[in-house]
């Protein structure tokens, strides 16, 4: 590999200490001092809506680093090798997120906090008062086994190849040659079918199902785009701020153009999907399909529901729009954390309305839970990206990455 020729230091390590390390810790105490009070002042289903919406997140966030690393490889892509190590540590975060997302799901259905649509007593049984028969007919998909052995499925699909592909890498920088890469390109393959046909279903069950009466054979594709989003966002944060404190000279604003261009694409078609889904419930005016969106035009959501399409459509298109904008730094982690604030709205606005409905529903709890895994997501995934090297010497693109230009 002919790197003689460089003056970046491709054994430097991120060091994970400091106010990084800090910051996150206290910020996972704000996080469990909301979610206790949340119980204590028995905001209890409040609190377990907060909680799937930030357990859903932060298991979406970390998928997506495992998507990108799998794109990267089919596409036998070689721009972004310098930055792989980001979406690798976030991969190898996703066993805890998936196992945290499982607990919550498990406690809001032993509890009857969450999922209460279909899990209510009596629902499915003709003799009850409870009965109901839209629910009952969805009964051989939506009951408790059957959900559980599919979350904890899907998840455990996703993080075995996850972590598969993180730690390949590190055996490529440690063997050479080609095998890992090999490797990597076939899991990459399998990886992608299995999330491509399974993310509807994992969206379907965890958020769409909470009110079960309704569907959209666009909600999977929808969360898709609100998942990817939010992963090149958090790609693109953590890279910056790396550079920013000094790591990974190799990454240069041609990099940061591309994962501008991913950003400002995907945005658009997360609004494409959002539209879509809006615009055929709306002109059909079936009750059965309008309900969502009335409950969502309701006054305690209505402002909500539109800040939401200002944030995640309008403003990465009137920031991002220009080539320099993409190519800067400043501008580009501005819009990264704008739209991650989006995008928490976003699941929000899915989730809230068919759990708490018409409560008063933003305060203590929902900003406290919100930086307590924000805490946790940076400590776990910083604390993975100190392991190895920043970048994946032996990779057998990493010259063209080097060199991007565009």
């Amino acid at each position: 590999m002919g790197t003689h020729n460089h003056t970046h230091n491709f054994t430097e390590r991120f060091d994970f200490s400091g106010k990084p390390k800090t910051w996150s810790l206290i910020a996972i105490v704000i996080g469990v001092l909301a979610i206790a009070y949340g119980f204590l002042t028995h905001h209890t289903e409040r609190t377990f809506a907060n909680l799937l919406l930030m357990g859903y997140y932060f298991a979406c966030v970390c998928a997506a680093g495992a998507f990108f690393l799998a794109i990267q490889y089919v596409a036998q892509a070689g721009w972004a090798t310098g930055l792989l190590r980001i979406p690798q540590a976030m991969a190898r975060v996703l066993p805890v997120a998936s196992i945290i997302l499982i607990i919550i799901c498990a406690s809001g259905l032993a509890t009857h906090e969450l999922y209460h649509h279909w899990h209510a007593d009596g629902i499915t049984d003709p003799n009850s008062p409870n009965y109901d028969a839209i629910i009952a007919g969805k009964s051989g998909y939506l009951n408790v086994p059957f959900f559980m052995i599919r979350l904890v499925g899907f998840l455990a699909l996703y993080s075995f190849f996850a972590v598969t592909l993180a730690k390949l890498s590190v055996n490529e920088d440690l063997e050479g040659g080609l095998s890992s890469y090999k490797k990597s390109f076939k899991y990459s393959v399998f990886f992608l079918v299995i999330f491509g046909f399974t993310t509807p279903l994992w969206a379907f069950d965890t958020i769409m199902s909470l009110e079960a009466h309704w569907f959209s054979t666009m909600f999977g594709w929808y969360n898709f785009a609100a998942m990817w989003v939010s992963g090149l966002c958090v790609i693109t944060i953590i890279a910056i701020l790396l550079k920013r404190s000094g790591y990974m000279s190799w990454i240069n604003e041609n990099h940061l153009h591309d994962l501008g261009k991913f950003i400002f694409a995907f945005s658009i078609f997360w609004t494409y999907v959002w539209f879509a889904q809006f615009l055929l419930i709306y002109y059909a005016n079936m009750p059965e399909e309008t309900v969502y969106f009335y409950k969502r035009w309701e006054p305690e959501y209505k402002p909500w529901f539109w800040l939401n399409l200002i944030i995640n459509f309008v403003s990465p298109v009137l920031i991002l729009m220009t080539r320099d904008a993409k190519r800067r730094e400043t501008t580009l982690l501005f819009v990264a954390i704008l739209l991650l604030c989006g995008h928490w709205l976003d699941y929000y606005i899915m989730i809230m309305p068919g759990t708490v409905g018409a409560e008063r529903t933003f305060g203590i709890v929902e900003i406290g839970t919100a930086l307590g895994f924000a805490g946790l997501f940076s400590l776990l995934t910083l604390n993975a990206l100190s392991k190895h090297s920043l970048i994946p010497v032996k990779h057998p693109f990493l010259e063209e990455s080097l060199h991007h230009h565009i």
